[in-house]
């Protein structure tokens, strides 16, 4: 049956409309945006104040639910991730892999296959973060894994990137040739640079080979300085797209503020970096036989690295906002930027024919409802409290 959404304020994905309604076929796709005024093709239901948005699109999910993506992950484990997601506000997300064995890595695809195969709901693609990383700028991830690409690499993931519905796979200039990056580019990769202390004339080379992304902004990487600019000064300053993770933990106030200013309005995106915990009040999990410990809006290993984070988005969002980031910004961030880097042109936006994902948020951001394909999902109760100030 056909729905008619109305609400104060409707983000179409680059724009707010005031007083407008969406309409969505018994399908599950968006027939159209309708505007203050306009004759609605069915009764509405009136949302009242607040933002009806996209679904928003998550880049970086490590885990969700209670379980984490590695070893034993099925197609039934990433739907069990992805509905934890949806629950969040989070309608499409890239499930994450982290450095792993060559074993591992595969078994994921496959199950990346699968559940592409199910049309798993919310499920966009695989994010591959590693092992082709510079040990040195390791993070949380095991330096005993980490590797450089071979041949036998490089033609599973070129495989998979034509087998997927998005294949991103984060790498360090460092692990990878530049013939590497470009043949995973031309299979359809969405090659993110991170993990990696290169220089920024190695950041733009890997950039014109291919590459279009950075992982986790200022993350992981060698810090911006007066003549070694770095990842970070690359990113800062070319066309490369970033992701961010906002939760006032990873990313100073001041640095965030950098780069939205240096930055075009289309040049970053957030993700969450969610660890297993997402939408579970666990206090700890393993990840390869590592405790990873909840504690303070914190996420770390034993001895104190920082080992994803523990935030939504739509938490994200709210940190933005109490940085004085506009409301257009802010969403487009969560939702149309993300989406249009994966190529997936019918999420992330209110168009005729897009899917019918939405989320509905309170004027202080707080998710008040959900649809994905249509259909009305039960949202999960925010745990965590986003700090803008905070620091790590």
């Amino acid at each position: 049956m056909m729905q008619v959404l109305k609400a104060a304020h409707v983000f179409d994905g680059t724009r707010m409309h005031a007083n407008a309604a969406v309409s969505l076929s018994a399908q599950g796709r968006i027939l159209g945006l309708h505007a203050e005024g306009d004759v609605l093709p069915a009764p509405a239901r009136d949302l009242g104040m607040g933002i009806l948005a996209p679904g928003l699109v998550d880049l970086q999910v490590n885990g969700g639910g209670g379980v984490m993506v590695g070893a034993g992950t099925d197609c039934a484990q990433l739907a069990r991730i992805c509905a934890a997601h949806a629950r969040l506000g989070a309608c499409a997300i890239l499930p994450t892999l982290i450095t792993d064995t060559p074993d591992v890595t595969r078994q994921v695809i496959a199950a990346g296959m699968d559940a592409a195969r199910d049309s798993v709901a919310g499920f966009a693609g695989l994010h591959l973060e590693g092992p082709h990383l510079d040990p040195a700028r390791k993070g949380a991830h095991d330096a005993g894994l980490i590797r450089p690409m071979d041949e036998a690499d490089l033609a599973l993931l070129c495989d998979a990137a034509q087998a997927l519905p998005a294949l991103m796979v984060t790498l360090a200039p460092e692990g990878a040739t530049l013939h590497q990056i470009a043949a995973l580019a031309e299979a359809g990769a969405i090659i993110s640079l991170g993990h990696s202390g290169c220089d920024s004339a190695a950041a733009l080379a890997a950039h014109r080979a291919g590459a279009r992304s950075v992982t986790h902004l200022y993350n992981a990487m060698g810090a911006l300085q007066n003549r070694a600019p770095g990842l970070v000064g690359a990113a800062l300053t070319s066309p490369l797209v970033a992701g961010i993770i906002a939760d006032g933990v990873h990313v100073a106030p001041e640095c965030m503020a950098v780069a939205l200013q240096m930055k075009a309005p289309d040049g970053l995106y957030l993700v969450s970096d969610s660890m297993g915990f997402a939408g579970t009040d666990l206090r700890e999990i393993t990840l390869g036989g590592r405790r990873i410990l909840r504690a303070g809006g914190r996420l770390t290993l034993a001895d104190g690295t920082l080992a994803g984070a523990d935030i939504s988005l739509p938490q994200s969002l709210a940190c933005l906002a109490g940085l004085g980031v506009g409301a257009e910004r802010a969403l487009a961030m969560a939702s149309r930027i993300p989406a249009d880097l994966i190529g997936a042109t019918d999420r992330g936006r209110i168009a005729p024919g897009a899917r019918g994902d939405l989320v509905f948020l309170s004027p202080d951001w707080t998710l008040r409802a959900i649809w994905q394909a249509g259909r009305n999902v039960p949202f999960a109760e925010d745990v965590v409290t986003p700090r803008a100030g905070a620091r790590g």
